[in-house]
Formats: structure tokens, C-alpha cells, sequence
């Protein structure tokens, strides 16, 4: 249920319809917007609290929710989320396209540096880069803990980026927000509950990644967790699927990203890296995320690929990256003018 306060509504009107609900063991979540605001009802609906809460001063409309996801729902939102990045106010939404991009693992400073300063140079906004790594062996680089959270931080010292670095247990959520800009949880995470109850109450913007085999509403319901545990900045990352395709690394679903668009409010980033795990299609499958309605691309670029301790097949040089920024710019702007 929603309840969706009329234009010339008072602060004491809210706090009246707040105070209701807990009266009642509900909690109201309140989505400040430009024209309205919209309170979020969680909890055990009983038939008359729609009357209830109707008759109130104050109060426009009042709507059942009827998805499982409320504060996720397009209807909690009066538009689009802008979610804001870093000391710098990175935008990503309502029209704000931005790029993330850096090496899967950091792997030592010059690395980190150098690949910084060419992603920058062409275009990108966030660097991102791995200091905790799941990986399926664990005999594969597991990356560099802590270390590797410095060189982020040094890195976005030098360049003025942001960073975007993936955090993996409830435990080390405040270590990577004392670093981080964005806390990325990766898929296999997507539905570790006490790892998005920890992240959802970090003040800092996580970016949530669609699991292997998880459905849109599984998806969405993940991100629910994040909200209701006071994270509004929430940003949803497709990064393919399994399916019985063996050619590529995963699948990746387009229809997810102006499907998402459809049922939700936050923005929507495509991972072509991730979705398809081999560096010729990155640059396809970038440009078809762009042209379908992504907010924004995470992209791994590394300056030896073939050099790389984790995900080199996938991974972009400088020159490649700079030439797939160039064909994402050229799709954006043609769509700008139809």
C-alpha cells in the first residue's frame, strides 16, 4: 500500500499519517519528490486501513501495491531515482548515463593508476576494481583485501573518481564503505539476506547485480531488502544468465534492462563483461545495452588482458575501451535526435 500525499500537504500532515501506522505495527517508508510525497506502507494490511488512512489531513490517494517488491515499485517513486556517486555527485538516472570501469582485480598500483588515467581519458566516470574476488576455485587470486581498498583510494585521489569496489560477507561492510563510493554486490550475493540487511544500512550507494539464475522479481525483491533497511541509493546491475549456451560466459539478457525500466524506479546498468565473458562481444553488447535504455555500463579494461589474475578473456584494452566509448557516445546521441 501507498499513500500518496496531496501538493499543499504539511510536515505535520506526514508525521500524522507516520505516526498512524506505527500506532498500528506498520512502518511507513517516505519518498520525498519534487511534486508529491508518497509514504510506503510495510507490514500486515488489515481491510480498513485504507479508509483509515484516507480520511486523514493531508492525504491525496491512497492504492494497494499489489507486487510483493513496495518500495522498489514504480508506484512508491514520482519518477525515475537519480542515485548521486562520490564527493564529486556522480549522477546515474533520469537521463544521467555514466560508465564504471576498471580492472576485475586490483593488482598493484601502477596497474590501477595507469588503468585509471585511460578510462578517464576516454570517458568513464567510476573506476571500479575487485580487492575482494569470489571466485570459483579457491585456488584462483582471491585479490588483495585491504591492500587493494588502498590503491582504489589512492587511485581516486590522483584522478578524482570515484570507485566502485564489491564487498562479499555482512562483515566487511563497514571496512569497504570506510573506501568505497558504491558498495557492489555481486550475483552470487544477490540473495545473501544478512549481507543486504548490513549494505542496505550503509549511507553510500550499492549497485546490485542479478544472480545467475534469479528471475526479474526474485531481482527485485533482493533490492527490497536494501530498501528496507533505510538504502534508497540503490542501483541494479544485469550481468547475464546461465543458460545451455556454452560459447559465451553467461547470456545476456537485454529484455532485463527496459523490463526493470517497466516494474521499477532505480536505474538500470548493463554488465557486458560479465555477460558475456569474451572481449570482441563487449563492445556489441554495450552498444545494444545503450541503444535499449541503459542508465549506465560496467565495463573491466586492463592494460594486459592477457596478463590479467582474474577475468583477462573478457576484459578490454585502453584502445578497445576508448573505441567502444566512442560507438555507446554515437548510439546515445543518434537516439538523442530521433
Amino acid at each position: 500500500m501507498i499513500v500518496i500525499m496531496s501538493a499543499g500537504s504539511t510536515r505535520q500532515d506526514i508525521e500524522a499519517v507516520q505516526t498512524h501506522l506505527s500506532q498500528r505495527g506498520l512502518q511507513g517508508h517516505i519518498n520525498p519528490g519534487t511534486e508529491r510525497n508518497v509514504i510506503g506502507v510495510l507490514g500486515e494490511i488489515y481491510p480498513e486501513l485504507q479508509n483509515e488512512l484516507e480520511f486523514m489531513q493531508g492525504v491525496s490517494e491512497v492504492l494497494r501495491v499489489t507486487k510483493p517488491y513496495k518500495l522498489a515499485s514504480k508506484e512508491f517513486a514520482s519518477g525515475p531515482t537519480v542515485v548521486e556517486i562520490g564527493e564529486a555527485k556522480v549522477r546515474i538516472g533520469a537521463g544521467n548515463f555514466i560508465v564504471f570501469a576498471g580492472p576485475c582485480a586490483v593488482e598493484s598500483e601502477e596497474q590501477v593508476l595507469a588503468t585509471a588515467d585511460a578510462v578517464k581519458e576516454s570517458g568513464a566516470q567510476v573506476l571500479r576494481g575487485g580487492a575482494f574476488k569470489p571466485r570459483s576455485s579457491p585456488y584462483s587470486f582471491r585479490g588483495m583485501g585491504e591492500d587493494g581498498l588502498k590503491l582504489l583510494a589512492n587511485a581516486r585521489d590522483a584522478t578524482g573518481m570515484p570507485i566502485i569496489t564489491e564487498v562479499m560477507a555482512p562483515g566487511d561492510v563497514d571496512l569497504v564503505a570506510s573506501y568505497a563510493d558504491v558498495l557492489q554486490i555481486g550475483a552470487r550475493n544477490m540473495q545473501n539476506f544478512s549481507l543486504l540487511d548490513e549494505a542496505g544500512a550503509v549511507p553510500k550507494p550499492v549497485m546490485l547485480k542479478r544472480g545467475f539464475a534469479a528471475t526479474y522479481e526474485d531481482w527485485l525483491l533482493s533490492t527490497e531488502y536494501l530498501m528496507a533497511a533505510g538504502n534508497r541509493q540503490v542501483i541494479l546491475c544485469e550481468r547475464g544468465i546461465r543458460t545451455f549456451e556454452t560459447f559465451t560466459r553467461n547470456t545476456m539478457d537485454l529484455n532485463a534492462i527496459p523490463a526493470i525500466h517497466i516494474l521499477n524506479h532505480l536505474p538500470v546498468v548493463s554488465d557486458p563483461s560479465h555477460g558475456t565473458g569474451t572481449w570482441p562481444l563487449v563492445t556489441p553488447l554495450a552498444v545494444a545495452s545503450a541503444a535499449v535504455g541503459a542508465d549506465g555500463l560496467i565495463i573491466e579494461v586492463h592494460p594486459n588482458p592477457s596478463e590479467a589474475k582474474s577475468d583477462g578473456a573478457q576484459s578490454l584494452t585502453f584502445k578497445n575501451f576508448a573505441t567502444m566509448m566512442s560507438q555507446v557516445e554515437a548510439v546515445r546521441g543518434a537516439l538523442a535526435e530521433a
